[in-house]
């Protein structure tokens, strides 16, 4: 069969399968003709405010007039949205941290790359990042109170969800081995961490640990960091232990019976097949904790969304009524880094099971 028939037979069979959920009765044909018209009703409205009667440049008094979409307030306000109160004349050590992660995050997204390189580069940016933005390279040094906006969300989220690893796969091991308090202390942790809320963690790690040690200058970002480790380490743990327990048993112990100790048959032949295996989920709770990140405003952070949040607040004045603008470019961000992440696990999930269906024939 051809590839152009191939294609053909399979868009066949999705408008057989679109027809037979959307048409298939009646009833069903009425519910997804009046959703379709209220889709159009609600798209057509959006698109008139959004980019007919929308103001791309200009002043306050222009978006009044025209009585769309203000999209003049994001490009007035870009850099305080983006960057916050970073220092303008430095903003090059933002862009650049910017570039380094967004390079690191597309990296990992390449197979071939996947290694031990791989993962001292992801030791090696969030370090570099944090001393870029310290300016410990050109003299001039930031405070950590005055990083905020995108650079702030995503060196968060790269240093805790990287540093995660480093307490899940023990808390996952923990949690399977024989040894009763090793299980014991593992299953406890995880269950008790889990069964928080994120913010009550991040009120903790700002509120409470500073009062539990008054002689030291707890610092807020690393508080907030340890704290957000910790918190995804757990759920990071079960899901390693989901792979390690979906292994068939004889992999553990076609090892034993080569000689092999615990830990090389658990760094040798577990470990690394159950982290293929659960590459898409890791990739779906990378972004669910990259949409949890806003938390930290709560605690005084100023990440991206709080950032784009103040800056309405603060030009209200000037730039009335600008709230749905802000956050419309708030969404519009988060989507450009989410959606293209959420399609790479679906095309990632599949390219793991035509590999392992290919070796299964081989086999």
């Amino acid at each position: 069969m051809s590839l152009p028939d191939a294609a053909r037979i399979r868009s066949s069979r999705r408008w057989q399968t679109l027809k037979a959920g959307l048409f298939s009765s009646p009833l069903n044909t009425t519910i997804t003709l009046v959703v379709l018209a209220l889709i159009a009703w609600v798209g057509s409205h959006l698109i008139d405010w959004a980019f007919i009667r929308a103001t791309w440049s200009g002043t306050a008094q222009d978006c009044q007039a025209n009585g769309g979409a203000c999209w003049a307030f994001v490009g007035v306000n870009l850099k305080l949205m983006l960057f916050w109160t970073y220092p303008s004349d430095l903003l090059w050590r933002p862009i650049l941290s910017l570039v380094l992660m967004f390079g690191l995050a597309g990296l990992s997204t390449i197979p071939r790359f996947w290694g031990r390189g791989l993962i001292l580069a992801w030791i090696a940016v969030p370090l570099v990042t944090c001393l870029l933005l310290r300016g410990y390279f050109s003299g001039v040094i930031v405070s950590t109170n005055d990083w905020g906006g995108l650079p702030l969300t995503m060196l968060i989220w790269t240093i805790a969800y990287a540093s995660s690893f480093l307490i899940a796969i023990p808390l996952a091991l923990g949690r399977r081995s024989s040894m009763g308090g090793v299980r014991l202390v593992s299953t406890s942790f995880i269950e008790i961490v889990r069964g928080m809320p994120m913010l009550v963690v991040l009120y903790v790690s700002s509120l409470i640990v500073p009062m539990a040690l008054p002689y030291f200058d707890v610092n807020l970002f690393f508080s907030v960091e340890v704290a957000l480790t910790l918190f995804i380490a757990c759920y990071l743990a079960e899901v390693i232990r989901a792979g390690m327990q979906a292994l068939p048993a004889g992999q553990g112990e076609a090892a034993r019976a080569l000689g092999l100790s615990y830990w090389q048959t658990t760094g040798l032949v577990i470990l690394p097949q159950a982290l293929r295996a659960i590459i898409p989920p890791l990739v779906n709770l990378g972004i669910g904790v990259l949409l949890s990140t806003p938390l930290i405003g709560f605690i005084g952070m100023i990440d991206f969304l709080t950032a784009v949040r103040n800056t309405a607040a603060t030009n209200e004045q000037i730039w009335p009524h600008s709230y749905p603008e802000a956050y419309a470019f708030a969404a519009l961000v988060y989507f450009l880094i989410c959606f293209p992440a959420s399609r790479y696990s679906l095309w990632l999930e599949r390219r793991l099971k035509a590999s392992t269906s290919h070796q299964a024939k081989k086999g």
